[in-house]
């Protein structure tokens, strides 16, 4: 089948590498020149695991082309809208004007029968007044929402092995509908026979999918950073308390993870964008609770930065190495980063702060240029006062503490993803720390039985 994707960034690079994997034949639009130069030269624009080799093979088999040109829109089927909704500047409402935009583009090119697929994550509501405009303009073209669920990192599994695929179609349950459903199905017809759920629902409840979903994963974040607070008020320990309330099979140890917080391109802006949503359709006290949500998740920053400054005797003067940018390991995105956050908000308390990231040093250069930077841990470490676990990449999770020890000036460790063996640290002759955790006991450690991606020792967006 003939498919566009409209907007290549994040999300559409990875769908579009994905459904021309798929056997499909696929074009990707954007407007950005550079962007296009590049993902048609068969590499990426950021980093994400597996993508690279998905582009080559695509482009190199003819299967998968990029254009500047909407003309390129002519003879697809199907259209997928993949654009960026980032929250507006004035307000913590999501920015449509991409979305507006495609359907500028698309709407002189659609043919009878032709579907748009949208998978930007918007305000409920948005498809029928996409479908309103189409149908304004005389386009017979049909509207489906399609919601993604990409973790960043793992974005090319999550497409190719979806937990789920959600349709929201506007005439569910009429022959149109159906024909919808039928159009979608033979584009995932591969994942369909691989047994992946897939839920068709009315549009507002598609479109509501992927919000309720971030933010009731922000919540439980913010939840387990809640309960650090008090354990830190307590003499408790979060990390053995976020253990306990995982063997129940009703909460599970998903995004239970103690530390700095959740970060991204995603939950930050999307339970505003909820928020905002809600305050505009008068329901916004159903979910008051997601400011809460956030302030507890800034509220981590605050409290990462005076454990660091305990740990520091000070800040001012003190040579801090920031072991992390990105705001999640296997990942270059820089954006709402606790991590780099963190070193910001350190260096602005007086301390000489170096960064280090095995991804992320471009990105988080244009982001906090003020900060100084190093090409690898070593260069990091060398001369530290205090080293700070700020993502949990592997190399960070592994670092050998009698190494560390051979480089930095001062003894002194702070942990703030839960992710290391404190003993083992002290072992070494280390001043030892983590949030959450008043001190450290025997079996504390939390590296022996970290869990996977978004489990007790690794919370993300």
């Amino acid at each position: 089948m003939r498919i566009s994707v409209i907007g290549c960034g994040y999300l559409g690079a990875v769908h579009a590498a994905v459904l021309a994997h798929l056997g499909h034949d696929v074009v990707g639009i954007d407007v950005d020149p550079e962007k296009v130069a590049v993902l048609a030269s068969g590499h990426t624009t950021f980093f994400e695991p597996g993508l690279a080799e998905l582009l080559a093979a695509g482009t190199q088999s003819g299967r998968l082309r990029f254009s500047t040109d909407p003309a390129e829109l002519a003879g697809a089927v199907v259209h997928f809208v993949c654009v960026g909704t980032p929250q507006r500047a004035d307000s913590g409402l999501a920015d449509l004007a991409a979305v507006d935009a495609a359907v500028a583009a698309l709407l002189p090119r659609l043919a009878s029968g032709d579907l748009v697929v949208g998978k930007s994550t918007v305000p409920v509501g948005t498809a029928a007044s996409v479908l309103g405009r189409l149908r304004a303009a005389g386009s017979t073209a049909r509207v489906v929402w399609n919601p993604e669920f990409l973790r960043e990192g793992h974005a090319v599994g999550d497409t190719l092995r979806p937990d789920r695929l959600v349709y929201g179609v506007a005439d569910e349950g009429s022959d149109d509908g159906a024909a919808d459903v039928a159009l979608l199905d033979e584009v995932y017809a591969d994942l369909l026979r691989r047994g992946v759920p897939r839920v068709v629902t009315d549009l507002p409840t598609a479109e509501l999918a992927k919000v309720a979903a971030n933010s009731f994963l922000a919540t439980k974040i913010s939840f387990a950073n809640a309960m650090a607070e008090v354990c830190e008020a307590a003499g408790g320990d979060a990390v053995a308390l976020a253990r306990t309330m995982a063997y129940d099979p009703r909460i599970g140890a998903q995004y239970l993870g103690v530390g700095l917080g959740f970060g991204g391109g995603c939950l930050p802006k999307d339970i505003r964008a909820f928020a905002a949503t809600a305050d505009e359709l008068g329901v916004g006290r159903s979910v008051a609770f997601l400011h809460e949500v956030d302030e507890i998740n800034d509220r981590c920053q605050d409290r990462a930065v005076e454990l660091v400054g305990r740990a520091a005797g000070g800040l001012r003067g003190a040579r801090v190495a920031v072991l992390g940018a990105a705001f999640k390991p296997e990942s270059d995105d820089v954006r709402s980063s606790p991590a780099l956050d963190l070193a910001v908000r350190i260096a602005d308390e007086g301390a000489d702060v170096v960064v280090t990231d095995p991804q992320a040093l471009l990105r988080a250069q244009l982001v906090a240029p003020q900060l100084r930077y190093a090409v690898d841990a070593v260069e990091a470490l060398t001369g530290a006062d205090v080293v700070v676990l700020a993502t949990e990449w592997q190399e960070y999770r592994s670092l050998d503490p009698a190494a560390v020890a051979a480089v930095v000036r001062r003894r002194c460790v702070v942990d703030t993803r839960n992710v290391w063996d404190l003993q083992q640290w002290q072992a070494a002759g280390f001043q030892a720390a983590a949030l959450g955790r008043s001190a450290v006991r025997p079996g504390a450690g939390a590296a022996r039985d970290a869990a996977s991606e978004g489990g007790l020792a690794a919370p993300g967006g």
